[in-house]
C-alpha cells in the first residue's frame, strides 16, 4: 500500500509538475522540498539530451532555430541520413516528427535503433526532422520574453498550431529543398496537424501525407488523469494560479530525481505499474522493463498551464475547438460567444491513422468521430497497445512501423529479424 501511494504521487507530479498546491503552497518542487539536483557527471541514457541521444547511436545531428511569426526561437533537430547510407545518390523524402503533450523530442529516440522510429526512417533513407514546440526543454527562448515571465507562457496548443508547426514546416522546406514533407505527429502531435491543415489550406498543400499516431481531437471520452483537471476549466485565472501563474516547467532533472525517490526500493515490475497509471495499461508484451527507467526520466517536458486547460475544456465540451476564454472574451477575440470550432472534415491531406486498443488518451469513440471526417488511406490499430506503446513500444516496428516507413519510401519496408 505503501509503494502504490508513492506511485500515485508520482503520477500526479509527472503529469502535472510543478503544480502549485490549490490550498497557497508554493511551487511544488518548493513544497516537497527537494535539493536542487546534482550535475551528471558521465551522462547514460537517463540523463542525455536529443543530440546523445543520437550520436550515442551513431547518427548523424544537427541543431536548427526557428522563429515563429510571434517570436518564440523552437529548436528543431535534423538527423539528415542514416547510419549506412551517407553517400545516397538521389533526393532524400523529408519528413517531420511532431511530439505529444508534456514531451520533447527526446521521446522519439529512447530504444535501440532497430525499434525507435526516427533511427528506423533514416536508415531508410529518409531526412528527418524533429519538432520540439514552444515552452518544452528545446523551445524556451523568444525574442522578448523570458521563461520566468508569465507572458511567456501565455499560448495554448491553438498557438502550437497557427505559428510553430508553419514555422517548422518552412523552415524544413527552404533547407531541404524540397517541396513537400511527410508530417508524423503524435498525440497532441496529430491535434496541431488536424487544426492547422483544416483552415490552412496553403500549408496543408506541402504536406504529402499526415501521419497520425495516437491521434486526438474529440476527447470527451477521454478516461485518463487529465479529467481530474476538468473541474477547475471554467475559470481561467483560478486554473492558471493552480500552476503558479501559468507555466507547468517540469526541469527534467528534477523530474529524474523525483523518480528516483519515487521508486526508490522497486523493481521493474512496480515501476511498471507506476507508468501504467498515468497512461493506461503497460504491458510486458510491448514495454522493454529493463529501460522503464529512462522512460519515466525522458518521457516529460514543459508545457503551459493554458494548454492543459485547453485539453481539459475539450473533455468537458467534447468539441475540437480553440480555445475557451468565457463568453465577453471570446465575442472581443473571435466575434462570438463561444470559441469556433475546427473542422478536420475540411483537410485534403491523406491521413494514415495508427490507434491502440487500449488506449485511455486516444479513445476509440472519439477515434471513430475523427475517421468519419477525414480522408483515411490507412488505420492500423494494435489491439494491445496503449498511449505510449505506438512510440516507445519494442513491437511497433513489427506492427506499426512497417505501414508508416513504407508510406514515407514509397516501397514495401520490413524489419529485420
Amino acid at each position: 500500500m505503501r509503494r502504490m501511494s508513492k506511485v500515485i504521487i508520482l503520477c500526479v507530479v509527472i503529469q502535472l509538475a510543478p503544480v502549485s498546491a490549490l490550498f497557497g503552497f508554493g511551487s511544488l518542487w518548493d513544497w516537497l522540498k527537494l535539493p536542487d539536483p546534482e550535475p551528471v557527471i558521465v551522462p547514460d541514457e537517463m540523463h542525455m539530451n536529443a543530440s546523445e541521444l543520437a550520436t550515442s547511436k551513431g547518427f548523424p545531428y544537427e541543431t536548427h532555430s526557428v522563429t515563429t511569426e510571434d517570436g518564440y526561437i523552437l529548436q528543431l533537430h535534423r538527423i539528415p541520413h542514416g547510419r549506412y547510407n551517407k553517400n545516397f545518390i538521389g533526393s532524400r523524402p523529408v519528413a517531420l516528427l511532431q511530439h505529444g503533450l508534456l514531451n520533447s523530442a527526446n521521446i522519439w529516440m529512447l530504444n535501440s535503433p532497430d525499434q525507435s522510429l526516427p533511427f528506423l526512417l533514416a536508415d531508410a533513407g529518409v531526412d528527418v526532422w524533429l519538432g520540439n514546440n514552444r515552452g518544452n526543454t528545446y523551445s524556451k527562448k523568444h525574442i522578448t520574453l523570458d521563461p520566468g515571465q508569465n507572458a511567456f507562457w501565455d499560448f495554448c496548443w491553438d498557438e502550437m498550431a497557427k505559428y510553430d508547426l508553419p514555422a517548422e514546416i518552412n523552415y524544413i522546406l527552404s533547407q531541404t529543398g524540397n517541396d513537400q514533407l511527410y508530417y508524423v505527429g503524435y498525440s497532441q502531435g496529430t491535434a496541431i496537424g488536424f487544426a492547422k491543415f483544416s483552415e490552412d489550406q496553403e500549408l496543408a498543400k506541402k504536406v504529402k501525407h499526415f501521419l497520425a499516431l495516437a491521434p486526438v481531437a474529440h476527447v470527451g471520452f477521454m478516461t485518463s488523469a487529465l479529467r481530474l483537471l476538468v473541474p477547475f476549466s471554467g475559470e481561467i485565472q483560478t486554473f492558471l494560479n493552480i500552476f503558479g501563474g501559468g507555466a507547468v516547467d517540469a526541469d527534467p532533472r528534477k523530474v529524474r530525481k523525483l523518480s528516483n525517490l519515487m521508486y526508490s526500493g522497486m523493481d521493474d515490475d512496480q515501476k511498471m505499474q507506476g507508468l501504467s497509471s498515468i497512461v493506461g495499461d503497460m504491458n510486458g508484451r510491448s514495454i522493454n522493463k529493463s529501460k522503464i527507467d529512462v522512460y519515466n526520466a525522458q518521457c516529460v517536458s514543459s508545457t503551459s498551464a493554458k494548454t492543459l486547460m485547453q485539453w481539459a475544456q475539450g473533455i468537458k465540451s467534447n468539441q475540437f475547438q480553440h480555445f475557451d476564454y468565457g463568453a465577453n472574451e471570446n465575442h472581443w477575440k473571435y466575434g462570438q460567444r463561444k470559441p469556433p470550432l475546427y473542422y478536420p472534415s475540411n483537410i485534403k491531406v491523406p491521413v494514415a491513422i495508427f490507434t491502440g486498443g487500449k488506449d485511455t488518451l486516444s479513445d476509440p469513440t472519439d477515434v471513430s468521430w475523427l475517421l468519419s471526417q477525414i480522408n483515411v488511406t490507412h488505420h492500423v490499430n494494435v489491439p494491445w497497445h496503449n498511449h505510449l506503446g505506438l512510440v516507445i513500444g519494442y513491437d511497433a516496428k513489427y506492427f506499426v512501423y512497417p505501414t508508416l516507413i513504407s508510406i514515407i519510401t514509397g516501397r514495401t519496408w520490413k524489419p529485420d529479424k
